[in-house]
């Protein structure tokens, strides 16, 4: 008996650290983030068109495309797909995506593509892509667009992301094709 109050005791304090006081912290640590915790929005004449920090499907031909999601963009339920490079289905998927990617860009190889531009991240939401993902789609956006290479090429560089300390320089897929919209 004495154990199962001590245990009840232990039970007890822990909802209450963890379904109490610790969601009240997180809530108060992002009061001091920018737009208090609640996402940093991006609007186009004042009207919300996606978050700075999170993915979205662009399957447009006219639209520089991001990264696959294994969740299919829903913010509710970031997460990878939980399969490894030597599932058969995972394998799928992605020959899938290269097929795809090649059918809408003949003028590339297989071994032409970037990684990213074909497999999803660990949170199904990244909302960026590398340089090198945006340069081998500038020849379709500038022929579907009636643009020079020159000039969608020239957008992709002024929009690469270089890293402060560490990391890789990125492009955001968002506000590449906002910018894109804006050219003319």
């Amino acid at each position: 008996m004495k154990n199962i109050f001590s245990l009840l005791k232990l039970t007890l304090l822990m909802i209450v650290i963890f379904a109490m006081l610790y969601p009240l912290a997180i809530y108060g640590i992002a009061q001091f983030a920018p737009n208090k915790g609640k996402g940093e929005t991006v609007s186009v004449s004042g009207k919300v068109v996606g978050y700075q920090k999170i993915g979205q499907k662009f399957d447009k031909s006219n639209y520089f495309w991001g990264r696959p999601s294994a969740i299919e963009y829903n913010a509710a339920g970031s997460a990878g797909s939980n399969k490894g490079p030597s599932n058969p289905d995972y394998l799928k998927a992605v020959q899938k995506r290269i097929d795809t990617f090649l059918l809408v860009h003949p003028y590339l190889k297989k071994s032409e593509i970037p990684s990213d531009i074909v497999t999803a991240s660990g949170s199904g939401l990244d909302p960026n892509i590398s340089p090198q993902s945006a340069l081998i789609q500038v020849k379709r956006i500038a022929k579907v667009r009636k643009l020079t290479e020159g000039k969608v090429q020239a957008l992709v560089v002024s929009k690469i992301q270089n890293p402060s300390l560490m990391g890789t320089p990125k492009v955001n897929v968002l506000e590449l094709n906002i910018a894109l919209d804006q050219l003319k």
